[in-house]
C-alpha cells in the first residue's frame, strides 16, 4: 500500500510538472496548473488519493500563505493610502457584497449561504493581479495604485471573515444578535493576543537570531507561524487567522526579508497541494449538468464587479478610462476565495453542490483574468473612445529628417537624453504611452506625442526613412525585439540604440539590428570603476581605453566572479586553482590542456605576485601558480579533477 501511495505521488509530481510547463507557455495562472492536476488526480480522474488526508495536509498550505500575506501586509503604505483604501476598497467589498446577498436571498438561498456566496465574489485575486501589474510595469500607473488599494483592504477585510465563519460554523443557528456580541469578544481577544505577540514575537526571534544558525530560524519561523494557528483555532476561530496575525506582527521587524525568504519554499509547496486539493473537489459530471449556470454565474459576476468598481471610481471624479481599467484588473475571483470556500464547506454552511459551482466560475475567471489585466488599458481604451496605441491621427506627417533624433520612449531616461539634446540644439522627436506625461510634455513645448512605438503607419507617418538615430528608452524586453526589426525593416540605415537594464540579450538585439545596447547596471558599474580609477590617480586617456576595452568585450570581467552562496547553481564563475608539485599539468602548456570541450577558461594565471590576463598558449606551467578558471560549477570541477589527477 505505502508503494502504491509513492508511486501515485510521483504520478501526480510529474503531472503537475507537466501541467504547469504546458499552462506557462499558455501564458494563463500557475493556479489553474494545480488546479487541472488535482481534477485529473482526484475522484473525476484516476483517483489516487484520499481527499480528506490531502485536504489535511493542504490546509497547512493556508496557513503558510496567510503568515506570508501578514508578513507584506504594511501598515505605512495602507495608512498611506487610507482614503483609497478604506473608501474605495470598504465601498467595493461591501456594495458587491450586499448586491450579491440580495441576488441570492432572491433565488432562494439563506442568510449564511448568501453571505459566503457575497464574500467569495466580492474577493480577487491579489498574487494573479499584482504580478501581472508587475510585468506590465503598472504598478506605479494610477489604475495599478487604485487595484493595489483594493487589494489592500479585501486582504484586510479576509481578517474578519474568516472570524465571522469559524463563528457561524459553531453557533448557525442562533440568533444574530448573539454572533454579533460573540463577534465582538472575538475581535477583542484577536487584539490581545496582537498585543502580546507585538513584543513577544520580536524578542522571540532576537534570541534565535543570535544563535546564527539559519535552520534554527527556519524551524522556528514554522513554529511560530503553525503555533499561533493552533492558538485560534483552540480559542474557536481559523487557523489561518493565527498565522496572518503572526505574520503581520513580524512584517514591521528586521527579520521581514528573511522570513519572507525562509518560508516561500514550504509555503509554495503546500499551496500547490491546497490548489491540488481544490481541484480533487470538482465534480466533472456535476459541472456538465450544470454547465449553463456556470456560463450565467461566470458572466454575471464579471459584469457585477466591474459595474460596482466603474460606478465607485466615477463616484469620486475618476476619468472614465482608470475606472475601466481598474474595474477590468479586479474583475476576477480571487485565489482567498477557494479558502473561504474550503472553510465554509468543512463548517457545512454551504452545500457541496453550490461549491462546485463556484470554485468553477472562479476557475474560469481567474482564466479570462490572465487575458483582461494585461489587456486593461487596451480594453478601457476600446470602451472609454480613447486612441489606442495604433491611434496616429493626432499625430503631424514627415517630422523627422537626418538630423532628428527620435526617442522611443519619453520616461526618466528619454527625458534626460531630450534636455542634452536641447542644451546642443539638436531637434528631436519622441512617441510615448503615457498620456498625462505626453500632455504635460506638449503644454511645455516638447515634440512629444501619443503613439506606439511598434505600429508601422505610424512610423512611416513621422518619416521614419529620413532619420539617422533612433534611441529606444524603454527596458521591456517583450517588445524591444520586435520594435528593432520594424524600425530596420523600414529604415535601414539608421543607427539605433537601445536601452537594457542588463546584457541578457545583448547578443540577441544585436542580431535584431541594434548598433549600440546600453545595459545600464553594467554601465552603472564602469561609471563607479572610472571615478575610482580617477580618484587614484590614473590617467584619464587610460581611463577611457579600459571603458572602450570593456565595452568592445562584450562587459566580459563584470560577469565572471567568484561564488557565492546565494549564487544561481547553474551560473558562470570564476574558480582558482593552486598548482603543486604532484599536479598533472606542472611542466604542460596551455595548448596540451583537454579540458576545452567542457567550456573551461583560463581567464587569467597569477604567478609570483603578478597576473597575466589571457595568458598565451605557449605558456608553461609551474608548482605555484593560481589559475583562474571561468565556467560552469559542474565542469569547473570535471576541469580542476583534470588539472591534478589528469
Amino acid at each position: 500500500m505505502e508503494q502504491g501511495i509513492l508511486l501515485h505521488s510521483l504520478l501526480m509530481l510529474a503531472l503537475a510538472i507537466i501541467s504547469i510547463a504546458v499552462f506557462r507557455r499558455l501564458q494563463l495562472p500557475v493556479i489553474l496548473a494545480y488546479v487541472f492536476t488535482g481534477l485529473i488526480s482526484g475522484p473525476a480522474g484516476f483517483d489516487w488519493f484520499n481527499q480528506h488526508h490531502m485536504h489535511t495536509v493542504a490546509e497547512l498550505g493556508i496557513v503558510l500563505l496567510m503568515f506570508s500575506l501578514g508578513l507584506e501586509f504594511s501598515w505605512t503604505k495602507m495608512w498611506a493610502m487610507r482614503r483609497k483604501v478604506f473608501g474605495i476598497g470598504f465601498a467595493q467589498v461591501a456594495l458587491t457584497w450586499l448586491l450579491v446577498w440580495c441576488v441570492t436571498a432572491f433565488l432562494g438561498f439563506n442568510a449564511v449561504e448568501s453571505l459566503v456566496i457575497g464574500v467569495t465574489i466580492a474577493l480577487s485575486s491579489t498574487a494573479l493581479v499584482l504580478k501581472m501589474l508587475d510585468e506590465q510595469g503598472w504598478l506605479q500607473k494610477h489604475h495599478g495604485q487604485v487595484s493595489i488599494a483594493v487589494l489592500l483592504f479585501q486582504d484586510l477585510a479576509v481578517v474578519p471573515f474568516f472570524i465571522v465563519l469559524s463563528i457561524l460554523g459553531e453557533y448557525e443557528s442562533l440568533s444574530g444578535l448573539y454572533v454579533l456580541s460573540t463577534t465582538i469578544s472575538a475581535t477583542m481577544g484577536v487584539g490581545l493576543f496582537m498585543l502580546v505577540g507585538r513584543f513577544a514575537l520580536p524578542l522571540i526571534f532576537d534570541e534565535v537570531a543570535q544563535a546564527k544558525t539559519h535552520e534554527l530560524f527556519v524551524l522556528t519561523t514554522l513554529c511560530v507561524a503553525l503555533l499561533t494557528g493552533v492558538l485560534t483555532q483552540f480559542l474557536g476561530l481559523s487557523m489561518a487567522l493565527g498565522a496572518f496575525m503572526a505574520g503581520m506582527l513580524l512584517g514591521e521587524s528586521q527579520y521581514k526579508a528573511q522570513l519572507e525568504a525562509d518560508i516561500r519554499p514550504f509555503r509554495d509547496v503546500f499551496m500547490g497541494l491546497f490548489f491540488i486539493s481544490i481541484g480533487m473537489l470538482l465534480d466533472l459530471q456535476l459541472i456538465v449538468e450544470h454547465w449553463s449556470s456556470i456560463f450565467f454565474v461566470l458572466i454575471g459576476v464579471l459584469l457585477l464587479k466591474v459595474f460596482v468598481i466603474v460606478t465607485l471610481l466615477r463616484l469620486v471624479k475618476e476619468t472614465w478610462h482608470n475606472a475601466l481599467a481598474t474595474s477590468l484588473c479586479l474583475a476576477q475571483v480571487g485565489e482567498f476565495s477557494f479558502v473561504v470556500l474550503s472553510v465554509a464547506v468543512s463548517y457545512q454552511l454551504i452545500t457541496i453542490e453550490v461549491s462546485q459551482i463556484l470554485i468553477s466560475v472562479a476557475v474560469l475567471s481567474m482564466g479570462i483574468a490572465a487575458y483582461m489585466v494585461p489587456h486593461a488599458i487596451s480594453l478601457a481604451n476600446f470602451f472609454a473612445g480613447r486612441p489606442s496605441q495604433g491611434d496616429i491621427e493626432h499625430v503631424p506627417e514627415n517630422l523627422l529628417d537626418e538630423r532628428t533624433v527620435l526617442l522611443l520612449g519619453y520616461g526618466r531616461v528619454g527625458q534626460t537624453i531630450a534636455r542634452f539634446l536641447t542644451m546642443e540644439k539638436i531637434p528631436f522627436v519622441a512617441l510615448d504611452l503615457d498620456p498625462r506625461r505626453v500632455k504635460e510634455a506638449q503644454a511645455a513645448g516638447e515634440n512629444v506625442f501619443f503613439g506606439y512605438a511598434g505600429h508601422r503607419a505610424l512610423l512611416k507617418k513621422v518619416g521614419i526613412r529620413r532619420v539617422q538615430l533612433v534611441v529606444l528608452t524603454f527596458i521591456d524586453p517583450r517588445h524591444t525585439l520586435d520594435i528593432l526589426s520594424l524600425i530596420k525593416g523600414l529604415a535601414p540605415a539608421s543607427h539605433v540604440v537601445v536601452r537594457t537594464q542588463n546584457d541578457a540579450q545583448l547578443d540577441e538585439l544585436e542580431r535584431a539590428g541594434a548598433d549600440q545596447v546600453v545595459p545600464e547596471i553594467l554601465e552603472g558599474s564602469l561609471m563607479l570603476v572610472s571615478q575610482i580609477l580617477h580618484q587614484c590617480q590614473v590617467p584619464t586617456k587610460r581611463i577611457h581605453q579600459q571603458l572602450a576595452m570593456e565595452r568592445q568585450v562584450h562587459y566580459r570581467d563584470l560577469h565572471h566572479f567568484f561564488a557565492s552562496d546565494e549564487e544561481e547553481f547553474d551560473a558562470e564563475h570564476v574558480h582558482a586553482v593552486y598548482l603543486i608539485d604532484e599536479s598533472f599539468v606542472v611542466g604542460s602548456h596551455i595548448k596540451d590542456l583537454m579540458f576545452h570541450e567542457w567550456k573551461v577558461e583560463i581567464k587569467a594565471v597569477r604567478r609570483e605576485g603578478y597576473e597575466i590576463e589571457d595568458p598565451p598558449y605557449d605558456w608553461k606551467f609551474a608548482s605555484g601558480d593560481v589559475l583562474l578558471l571561468v565556467g560552469k560549477p559542474h565542469f569547473l570541477e570535471m576541469a580542476e579533477h583534470y588539472i591534478h589527477v589528469g
